[in-house]
């Protein structure tokens, strides 16, 4: 069974790596989510009687892995919700998306950041982009290509707004829908529904000591199926 990765812990916060497949918070199916497993760490490692406190700031799709950071007390959540309303929390997606139409082999190296502005209107649980008249949300987030080949683009995505679907969205509008993300257009599946999107780093600052989190979560093994790409992330952000 799959379960949650600690990357971060204090008395405050709990920042966890979720797998691909799993829920962020419960739904009409009842299955567990991340919250029932951070509250079962929780509880079991601390010896914790009754009911334990852990609120997620932020949500990922069930299709998507990595970091989530949740809140252990009712301050820090106020707080890191604070945070996410105004922007501050920098977030980072790798993605494997498939080449566009006519790019081939043609980055070997990084590209430079690439922002991609759009309006985005949500239709029966799929997230559309639509003509900046149209009635819609604004979202934006910056790419960076950090390998090509001619099937796959390996990309570091740097989202700045925070709409629901968005980065899997904007990329398909672009001629580079997810690997694994059939909604989305793309034509492969991968085990358990997974895509190749994952959240990898964060930072932030921390609720109550206002001194700098950073938090990285490891690239998934899906990643480098789909080809021999860089694991350096960091030195991309």
């Amino acid at each position: 069974m799959a379960t949650i990765t600690i990357l971060y812990e204090d008395n405050h916060l709990l920042v966890v790596d979720k797998p691909a497949g799993m829920l962020s918070q419960k739904d009409h199916t009842g299955e567990d989510s991340v919250i029932e497993h951070a509250k079962a760490y929780l509880k079991e490692k601390y010896n914790k009687p009754g009911n334990v406190f852990c609120a997620p700031v932020h949500r990922l799709d069930r299709q998507v892995s990595g970091i989530i950071i949740m809140a252990r007390t009712s301050k820090a959540a106020g707080r890191m919700h604070g945070q996410f309303y105004e922007r501050s929390v920098e977030k980072y997606y790798v993605a494997v998306a498939h080449t566009a139409m006519g790019q081939g082999d043609d980055a070997s190296h990084a590209s430079d950041w690439i922002g991609l502005k759009q309006k985005l209107s949500r239709q029966h649980d799929t997230t559309l982009v639509v003509a900046d008249s149209a009635p819609g949300d604004d979202a934006e987030l910056a790419y960076r290509v950090i390998g090509r080949d001619g099937v796959f683009t390996f990309l570091l995505v740097k989202l700045i707004t925070g709409k629901k679907h968005q980065i899997r969205a904007q990329l398909a509008s672009i001629g580079m829908p997810i690997v694994g993300d059939i909604k989305y257009g793309s034509q492969m599946t991968l085990a358990g529904g997974a895509i190749c999107l994952h959240a990898c780093y964060v930072r932030f600052t921390h609720p109550t000591q206002k001194t700098e989190v950073r938090v990285l979560a490891d690239i998934p093994a899906r990643f480098f199926d789909c080809g021999d790409f860089s694991r350096d992330i960091l030195s991309h952000v």
